[in-house]
């Protein structure tokens, strides 16, 4: 149970071949024998076999005949039998190699695999390789070199390009995978496999769509927590949109969504193809900035401009020494050099000056990282300066990245520079864009690690409120709230808006403007106009009374003449907003197919649709996300001070961004949300106006196990299953079971490194004292979509150095399930520390992971454990678990549970 269930796929041990009678000359496809003269040209590490269904002696021998991978290159109408073959000869994984079948046709063999037990990649696809192995299960070209990088493509094409372009630049795979329209095997489940498969340093990924946002989520945000993962995404415009939806048979959605959706992820997005290959370069080499500051050194003035002007175009910022920093290195460099933004060298550069002035910038706390340029000059060795680079004892805390310019004259030195594996790069924007990939590798790792649960710390919203006003909504078949109605659902969660009462009449019109104070603003009122400014439906500044009734009785006239069949429900009237020193904003939500709501932030007023000012986020949100999407807006630089304003109140804008996460997430039903403008200054914020369009809420999301939250990407920090216990023997004391968090880590390598070695060995069947990082961070960062881990935590009380007494949290036991592939099971594994054992923990652990994966809808849990591990086999009888032998492993008994 320890192996990825695609192991038999990508690491078989044994394979049949089905790719037709080669003595035929009609027995065989083209990618049979492009599959045949592949395997010639490598020898697979395992065993390998071919077979024909067309064979008599076949079925005779399948009794004799076992393997993990059935290859199948053959025609269409002898697909069905060759899957059904490698079921009944115990296959677990097979891959067909074809191109142009219907999606129907895939649809019966994607039913014949399901049925037979085997993992199927294809049709229309290249297939794979896996270099280490020596296989080659593709038509893609010969076996690519052997690598760190791992290659994921939904293009054929593309596959077998990119496999050339690797080959002419030495680049290597530990894994290349070509992936059709139609088959079961997808990107999700590659990317997990790749995610925890150790000969794979780094992901590259080719994505022309996809089919299921949460499943795509979830293996992408666990794949980029463990090791870099780069995207290329097609059809980043409305053309290449729709040719890449057509060809993928999937779902693009919007471009600023994906690009939403990969920065929560962690990943990072590339634009061209051979950005791709030099993202995943830099990224291999773990580098681990502390942000977006690059240095840049030169020996000449104008290929440095060229850099820092690159620098700030993709919103990098130039790295410039600390004065003591600059003092401490002008003595040692040429007269003629300068420090003040960019470190020109000057053309008397030598190579200790180059090595003086990268190791002072790479102390230096103002600086991220390094980028070196240099310019041919006459009796200059570039490949001297270029060992001065490469004699830098490794690793170094921060990325260096080089440029060197030209062509002929400094081959020798591009070559000293690969030999030392420092990124090296041609022009100076390749190296600035390829320390941009860094540093969004960076941030967006610091994306994926915010968990946020479904409702913020604020003051809790009237849910039930909120779900009343639009059921009334829906029950009336309308899908458009009415201002009032809006108002009213922003309300429940807390929003600020302002006071607006409704008047069905000219004379109430005017008794409500009185009251609240003049300006007031007059809107027509009816659940028929979207868009009440397209009917003239709105007045603003009105001043007296008089003005208030007579707008009354020509609004209403105006409106009948240009909507007549629109219902009135009367004008609303609300005190204007004083924003002569406020800034006006909007936050909205959209619904994307296939990532589902989104939030949205920019600027706001009549202009919004000119400025086209839109950040966007996934929910749930926190306070670190709202504040990162503010950020990402271009209306952000005038929230602070800016022409004489003072700067807005960025807590209560972030409390708008917080409550409409709220919304989102408790309100299925929301599709479209405009509020426009709110208006935001130094003393708070208060929305204006508000347009919400709801439907009917969306089913459960097909192949996802358990209710709540589905129609989100990205599933909430389940904090509903955070429970209080009395601790035992302890006269008072408690401790807390809930879920796993990613601040979590260094909690659980102290419980892990506490336990005696028979308690590692029990859980972990390993000998090491602490879980290693890529271990340590799964354990912790998981999506709780498709696996869940409940800690023990207990308050502990300590001494520090000036008397004062410390509280801190421990995590004393854990238990987790992970959902197996049938989306039906779970297996599920339990520790406790040593001198919490005996108190009742790790039943607790266990009945409440138990009841987690009941409220999820999963059917079973199931587990290993030890023959010789007596207290967990009792544990597991008392709850109520049948204990057998495990066929495969006699140290292991299969331990299961029907929910």
């Amino acid at each position: 149970m320890d192996k990825h269930f695609l192991t038999p796929l990508f690491a078989p041990a044994s394979a049949v071949a089905f790719v037709g009678n080669a003595s035929d000359p009609g027995g065989q496809t083209a990618s049979g024998r492009v599959l045949r003269e592949a395997f010639r040209a490598n020898r697979f590490d395992g065993t390998l076999r071919f077979l024909d269904v067309h064979t008599k002696g076949t079925l005779e021998e399948l009794s004799q005949t076992h393997a993990d991978l059935a290859l199948i290159a053959l025609a269409p109408q002898d697909v069905a039998a060759a899957l059904e073959i490698a079921g009944r000869i115990g296959c677990k994984a097979a891959v067909v190699i074809s191109n142009g079948i219907a999606p129907e046709q895939a649809a019966q063999w994607r039913k014949i695999a399901r049925r037979e037990g085997v993992h199927l990649l294809g049709p229309n696809s290249l297939g794979f390789q896996r270099p280490l192995l020596h296989l080659n299960a593709s038509v893609a070209g010969p076996l690519a070199k052997a690598g760190p990088l791992a290659l994921v493509s939904q293009s054929g094409a593309l596959t077998a390009s990119m496999l050339d372009w690797a080959r002419q630049n030495g680049v290597g795979f530990s894994s290349v995978v070509s992936l059709g329209p139609h088959t079961s095997v997808d990107i999700p489940q590659v990317l997990d496999f790749l995610a925890n498969d150790q000969a794979t340093h780094s992901i590259i990924v080719y994505l022309e769509g996809i089919s299921d946002a949460r499943r795509f989520m979830s293996a992408l945000r666990s794949a980029s927590h463990a090791k870099p993962v780069v995207v290329l995404k097609a059809g980043r415009k409305p053309a290449g949109n729709a040719a890449a939806q057509t060809h993928s048979a999937a779902i693009v959605g919007s471009d600023d969504v994906f690009d939403a959706a990969l920065r929560r992820a962690g990943a990072v997005r590339v634009r061209s193809f051979v950005e791709l290959f030099s993202a995943a370069k830099c990224l291999a080499s773990r580098y681990r900035p502390v942000g977006k500051r690059l240095a840049v050194v030169t020996n000449g003035g104008g290929p440095g401009v060229l850099a820092a002007d690159w620098i700030n175009e993709i919103g990098l910022d130039l790295g410039k020494l600390s004065a003591p920093a600059q003092k401490l290195l002008q003595p040692a460099l040429p007269l003629l050099a300068t420090l003040t933004d960019l470190i020109d060298l000057s053309e008397d550069a030598t190579p200790a000056h180059y090595r003086a002035a990268i190791d002072t910038a790479s102390a230096d706390s103002q600086v991220d990282g390094v980028l070196a340029i240099f310019s041919p000059k006459a009796g200059v060795d570039a490949a001297a300066t270029a060992r001065a680079l490469a004699d830098i004892p490794r690793p170094m805390n921060k990325p260096l990245l080089a440029c060197w310019m030209g062509d002929s004259s400094v081959g020798n030195a591009r070559a000293v520079l690969a030999e030392a594996t420092i990124p090296s790069f041609r022009t100076p924007e390749a190296a600035v864009g390829a320390f941009g990939n860094i540093a969004a590798f960076y941030q967006n790792q610091q994306l994926l690690q915010q968990t946020p649960p479904p409702l913020s710390a604020l003051a809790k919203p009237d849910i039930e409120g909120a779900r009343l006003i639009i059921e009334s909504v829906l029950a009336e078949r309308r899908k458009v709230l009415t201002e009032m109605e809006s108002k009213s659902l922003l309300s429940c969660f807390h929003i600020p808006i302002t006071r607006t009462l409704l008047a069905r009449s000219a004379n109430e019109a005017m008794m409500i403007a009185t009251q609240l104070g003049f300006p007031v603003a007059l809107k027509i009122d009816s659940p028929d106009i979207s868009h009440k400014s397209d009917v003239e439906g709105v007045a603003l500044n009105v001043l007296n009374g008089t003005s208030a009734r007579d707008t009354y009785v020509e609004m209403m006239e105006r409106v009948a003449r240009l909507a007549p069949e629109a219902r009135i429900n009367g004008v609303t009237v609300q005190k204007m907003v004083k924003a002569r020193r406020g800034r006006e904003i909007y936050v909205g939500l959209v619904t994307d197919e296939p990532f589902g709501p989104v939030i949205v932030f920019g600027a706001g007023g009549t202009m919004i649709e000119l400025m086209n000012d839109r950040a966007m986020e996934l929910p749930p949100l926190n306070q670190f996300l709202a504040h990162r999407l503010i950020e990402r807006s271009r209306v952000a630089e005038t929230l602070g001070e800016w022409r004489g304003a003072n700067p807005v109140n960025m807590e209560a804008l972030e409390d708008v961004l917080l409550r409409v996460s709220e919304m989102v997430c408790e309100l299925p039903e929301l599709r479209e949300m405009d509020i426009n403008p709110i208006i935001v200054d130094e003393h708070g914020a208060v929305s204006v106006d508000a347009r919400i369009v709801v439907d009917s809420s969306p089913q459960a999301v097909a192949g996802h196990v358990g209710s709540g939250y589905q129609h989100l990407a990205i599933m909430p920090y389940p904090a509903r299953y955070r429970r209080e216990w009395p601790l035992p023997g302890t006269g008072g004391d408690i401790y807390t079971v809930r879920p796993v968090h990613p601040n979590d880590a260094q909690m659980l390598q102290s419980l892990v490194q506490g336990l005696s070695p028979e308690s590692r060995w029990f859980r972990f069947v390993s000998r090491f004292h602490e879980l290693p990082p890529s271990m340590l961070s799964r354990f912790t960062l998981i999506d709780y979509d498709r696996e869940m881990a409940l800690v023990a935590v207990v308050m502990e009380r300590s001494n520090a150095p000036d008397g004062t007494i410390l509280d801190s949290e421990r995590i004393v036991g854990v238990s987790r399930y992970v959902t197996n592939p049938d989306q039906t099971s779970c297996e599920f594994s339990l520790v406790v520390a040593d001198e919490f054992s005996g108190k009742g923990i790790g039943s607790r652990l266990l009945e409440s992971i138990i009841d987690v994966a009941r409220d999820r809808g999963l059917s079973e849990v199931d587990g290993l454990v030890l023959a010789n591990n007596p207290d967990m086999l009792k544990l597991v009888r008392r709850i109520g678990f049948t204990v057998k032998s495990f066929p495969e492993d006699p140290d292991f008994k299969l331990v299961t549970y029907q929910l």
